[in-house]
Parts: structure tokens; sequence; C-alpha cells
């Protein structure tokens, strides 16, 4: 099973390569753009599929793993809502370009919280880390 997963990466990289060559040597066409996002969504449907698979085989293989799910999507949900309590969605100061909806802004702003919120969250695991690295020693 596992090498025939290893030539399915292989084949879908392989694909994803020459698609983006293609845009480059088509100079960005609209024929090549259209081809690189469908294939950007055929990407993420495998990708959606993969996780549903798996959580679905380690649901019948152990049910309790459906505690430990609800737990973390839980933490995603209260992390989301902090991110969007906490977006201001103020206009940028200084931009002349298009007209910019209160929503875009807002989800702007939630998005940059969240990457915020990620960064130190792998900065504190890396910390973390080493600490107790250093405590088991």
């Amino acid at each position: 099973m596992n090498k025939i997963i290893k030539w399915i990466t292989w084949a879908l990289m392989a694909v994803g390569v020459v698609l983006t060559v293609l845009v480059f040597t088509m100079n960005g066409s609209d024929l090549s753009v259209n081809l690189l996002l469908y294939w950007t969504y055929v990407m993420v449907a495998l990708a959606i599929a993969s996780i549903v698979y798996g959580l679905v085989r380690d649901t019948l293989v152990n049910p309790k793993f459906l505690k430990t799910l609800g737990i973390v999507l839980g933490g995603a949900v209260v992390i989301v809502g902090l991110a969007v309590l906490l977006a201001p969605g103020t206009p940028a100061v200084g931009y002349v370009g298009a007209p910019v909806t209160d929503g875009e802004l807002k989800l702007t702003d939630t998005i940059l919280n969240l990457t915020y919120f990620s960064v130190a969250a792998a900065i504190l695991s890396v910390i973390v880390a080493a600490v107790m690295d250093n405590v088991k020693k």
C-alpha cells in the first residue's frame, strides 16, 4: 500500500510541476491559469477525501478517537472565534485602491490573527520542547 501511495504522490507532483511550467511558458494565459486552478481544486478535493478517510478509519478502529477529535475541533473553533473577535476590520491607512468591503477587511484581519497565533504556537512549542528535553536529561 505504501508503494502505491508513493507512486501516486510522485504522479500528482509531476502533474503539478508540468502545469506550473505550462502557466509560465504560456505567459499566464487564461487557459493555463484555469488549468492550474482546476488542478488546485482536484488537489484540495483529494486532501479533503484523505482527511475524511483517515478520520473514518481511525473512528472505526478506535471509537474513543471521537473524544480526542471533539477536543481538537473545539480548540480550533475557540482559536478561530478568538481571531474573529480580535479582528478590528479597520481600513488600511493610505490605501487608495479599489474599495474594500467591511467583510473583506474583517476576514483579512482574522487571517492575520490566525497567522500570528500559529507563529506564536510554533515558537512556544519549540521552546517547550527544548525545555522538556533538558528536563528529561
